[in-house]
This record gives structure tokens, sequence and C-alpha cells, in this order.
């Protein structure tokens, strides 16, 4: 295998597997599963400030990084939810992610930006979408 196509297949699996477990903590949070929210079986309250719209980012996010599809602006997105969690929420009980439990929030949000940097990668809905663009544009037909 070429460097550039193991290189497409990491980032492809490292843009899925990083879209489930994010997505996976919104199901937890928003539904109740896989343990509720940080353990509790509860899901979060609806429409509380910040945990229910942190849980409607991950899980919703999650899932378009999975597919994906809008993967640059679904990834920062991301970053940023996490980035406010880390400084707003963990931060606030010491500055080292090992101190103040942030450790899951930091590599969030710094694998979520790498992923708005480079970008979805050629096995992506994203990369379908843009290799049959210009198929597209070719077939269409314009009346004069």
């Amino acid at each position: 295998m070429s460097s550039a196509r193991t290189a497409a297949v990491t980032l492809t699996l490292f843009r899925v597997v990083l879209g489930l477990l994010f997505a996976f903590h919104g199901a937890a949070s928003l539904f109740g599963v896989f343990g509720g929210n940080r353990g509790s079986g509860q899901a979060v309250e609806f429409a509380a400030w910040p945990g229910w719209w942190a849980a409607l980012i991950q899980l919703a996010g999650g899932i378009l990084v999975i597919a994906g599809l809008a993967t640059r602006p679904a990834a920062l997105l991301c970053s940023g939810s996490m980035a406010y969690a880390y400084f707003v929420v963990h931060q606030t009980q010491g500055l080292l992610p090992l101190n103040n439990g942030g450790e899951a929030a930091a590599l969030f949000c710094w694998s979520f930006l790498i992923i708005a940097v480079l970008g979805p990668g050629a096995f992506s809905l994203d990369g379908l979408l843009r290799r049959r663009a210009p198929e597209q544009r070719g077939s269409l037909v314009t009346a004069s």
C-alpha cells in the first residue's frame, strides 16, 4: 500500500473512531444510555446549559464526523465545545488535565482540531461529493 493510501486509510479510521467515541458521549448524556451522563445512569435535563447543548453537539457532531459530511465545520464546532468544557469546567479545578479531570476534553479538542485542519480525507461523504461535483457540473444543461 502506498504511503498516500496508508495516510488516507489512517485518517479515515482516526476520524471514524473519534466520531464514534464523541457520539457515544453525546448519546449517554442525552438519553441516559451507556451509563448515562458522567456514569449517573441519567440523562441531562432538556435544554440545560451547558450540558444538554454540549451533548447535542457531541451526538450530532460525532455523527457528521463519522460520515465525513460537513466535516471541517462539524469538527471545528466539536473542538470549540471541548475547549469551552476544558477552560470553563475543568481548568477551574486545577491547571493540569491530570489534576482537573480534563484529559478527555483536551484530547477531544485537539483531535477535532486536527480533523478540522486536515479535512475528512478521501473516504468520506465530503470526498465523494467533491469527486462527483465536476461530473455534475459538466452535465448541466442551460437554457438560452
